[in-house]
């Protein structure tokens, strides 16, 4: 009896895991689907594969969307993102973990008050970049990126900081090493698996980001993969198949990303950066 009610137990959590993975992979796999079909056999056959595949829409959706800029574009600012952001976040959640027992009161309402929409200060910033020449600039709007992820990356790496003993500080100074060695000889190396899970997390919204980058961006061959879309409606209309095909070149990247550096991600989840 035992025994039954555990296979029972298994083949239900077997069934379980099999709709969720169903439910994940789903959308992506209709994606795939959609990509290889004309705008006729889409609206006739939405969710099955393509009875006819054609492979024009990748070619078309590429030089249409000008993905080979985009992309460029979204590389620097994904790239340029995770690293400033995992600068000052490690610094300010150094000196938060390390250098002061609690926070004050001032600090974390500075990280609480994050939880604005930003989209609320869009007119203001809109008008202050231009002002100060940063409209139209992939620096520009990496600047608005790490404001907007610094304060997650920094109580991010702080909890992981804190899971730190600090005997391993109060030994280094011991042994004649000051602040600035301790911060970046001994504590930096232990870091690094909540550093790539700040860099992969902030590289992904920055890679995403659509708002700003709409918004603050007019040149062309400035443009990021997110506005890359856009080339693909009409006054009243969608080209679904290019749509579907343009979404495969803005993910892809992301997912051999993800699926390269899945097993350090989810390490340095697991070893404290998550934590309180």
């Amino acid at each position: 009896m035992v025994g039954l009610m555990r296979r029972l137990s298994r083949a239900s959590m077997g069934v379980a895991l099999a709709v969720l993975a169903l439910y994940a992979m789903g959308p992506l796999v209709v994606l795939v689907f959609n990509a290889f079909k004309t705008n006729t056999e889409i609206a006739s056959n939405p969710l099955g594969p393509p009875l006819r595949p054609t492979f024009g829409n990748l070619a078309e959706a590429w030089e249409l969307g000008n993905f080979a800029t985009t992309l460029r574009n979204s590389a620097i600012l994904a790239v340029g993102t995770a690293l400033g952001v995992c600068i000052v976040s490690y610094l300010t959640a150094y000196a938060l973990a390390r250098l002061l027992r609690r926070p004050t009161g001032m600090v974390l309402y500075l990280f609480v008050s994050t939880a604005v929409p930003a989209q609320l200060f869009i007119i203001p910033v809109f008008f202050f970049w231009t002002r100060v020449h940063l409209n139209n600039s992939l620096f520009g709007l990496m600047l608005i990126y790490w404001a907007l992820f610094t304060p997650f990356g920094s109580l991010l790496l702080r909890a992981f900081l804190v899971s730190l003993p600090r005997d391993i500080d109060d030994a280094a100074r011991i042994d004649g090493a000051g602040e600035w060695a301790v911060m970046t000889r001994v504590i930096l190396p232990l870091a690094r698996p909540g550093l790539l899970v700040v860099a992969l997390t902030t590289g992904l919204f920055a890679w995403n980001e659509f708002f700003f980058a709409n918004t603050l961006i007019d040149y062309e061959e400035l443009k990021p993969i997110s506005t890359s879309l856009l080339a693909f409606r009409g006054q009243f209309s969608r080209d679904w198949g290019l749509t579907s095909a343009g979404c495969l070149f803005m993910i892809g990247p992301v997912l051999v990303l993800f699926l390269v550096l899945q097993r350090r991600f989810i390490s340095g989840l697991t070893s404290g950066s998550l934590r309180a």
